[in-house]
């Protein structure tokens, strides 16, 4: 998301607004259930939700940046373009757990095992490349 100032107000097109407001809620519908299942990222769903409301809804979009959950790790992204120490271990460390119980319990497939594994790293080498913020 960029640094851009939210156009509430500004969009004088209805539907265009409309759109944007479907697509941010089925976003954040699909972030949430990200949450519980390891290949589907809340992170990218949440942050697009949090794009799409700041051109339809500002009721929303405080609604999302002021979550007691997800507001402070898009307001980091937002705003530092990157997250803390104890967010990224999490991401992680959640990632691998899930991907490997996926892997050995739910999987018979070789290939399919390895898609997993090519995707876990994937994902662990974008967040771990993401910027630390420091908390003062």
């Amino acid at each position: 998301m960029t640094q851009e100032e939210p156009t509430f107000g500004r969009q004088s097109n209805r539907i265009r607004r409309f759109l944007f407001l479907m697509a941010g809620t089925v976003s954040l519908g699909l972030g949430l259930l990200g949450i519980p299942l390891p290949l589907l990222p809340t992170t990218p769903f949440l942050l697009l939700s949090a794009y799409c409301y700041a051109r339809s809804s500002e009721r929303f979009y405080n609604w999302l940046l002021n979550h007691r959950i997800f507001g402070e790790h898009i307001r980091n992204y937002r705003d530092h373009g990157g997250t803390t120490k104890k967010v990224k271990v999490g991401s992680i460390s959640l990632l691998w757990i899930t991907i490997t119980i996926s892997a050995v319990f739910a999987v018979d497939l070789l290939w399919v095992r390895l898609v997993l594994l090519v995707i876990a790293i994937g994902v662990t080498t974008h967040i771990a490349s993401l910027r630390t913020i420091r908390r003062q």
